[in-house]
């Protein structure tokens, strides 16, 4: 427990100092987002050119990382609006309100990290089931071409 020497250490600047940490995080969030937004307009472009198998493993990561955004978003947004509140408290002199609500926004920031790490994960996941079918096209071109050059060769003798 705090005692009121302690408690008057408290001031409106200790949360103040996760402002700019917050926002340049729901930023860097937002453009995770918009990255997805993206990659799904591609996907249903190139829909009928992807293997089935490939184009529904695609679609479920993308599902996930889609709703692990939305979560981490909420999470962040809910951090941002836990240490508004305050520093708002903190500022009419409620402190214990006020470490409270700051304590909370510090847990809400985390798990709003915590889904960020997750979706990071299945973002390299997807990434990694990309990577496979296209070594599998470049396969089948190199067996096409190889194939194709057995037989001019044979052709030619």
């Amino acid at each position: 427990m705090l005692d009121d020497a302690e408690l008057s250490a408290v001031n409106v600047t200790t949360p103040a100092l996760l402002f700019p940490a917050i926002s340049l995080l729901l930023l860097a969030y937002t453009n995770r987002f918009l990255t997805l937004a993206s990659l799904i307009r591609k996907l249903a472009e190139a829909e009928s050119s992807l293997g089935n198998e490939a184009r529904l493993r695609q679609i479920m990561l993308l599902r996930r990382r889609i709703s692990l955004t939305k979560r981490m978003q909420v999470a962040g947004v809910f951090s941002f609006l836990l240490c508004t509140l305050s520093m708002f408290a903190l500022f009419i002199s409620l402190d214990w309100l006020g470490l409270i609500l700051f304590g909370i926004s510090l847990v809400t920031l985390s798990i709003s990290l915590v889904f960020s790490l997750w979706e990071v994960l299945i973002s390299t996941n997807a990434l990694n089931v990309q990577l496979q079918d296209l070594e599998g096209y470049a396969r089948a071109r190199q067996q096409r071409s190889g194939s194709r050059a057995e037989e001019d060769q044979n052709a030619a003798e």
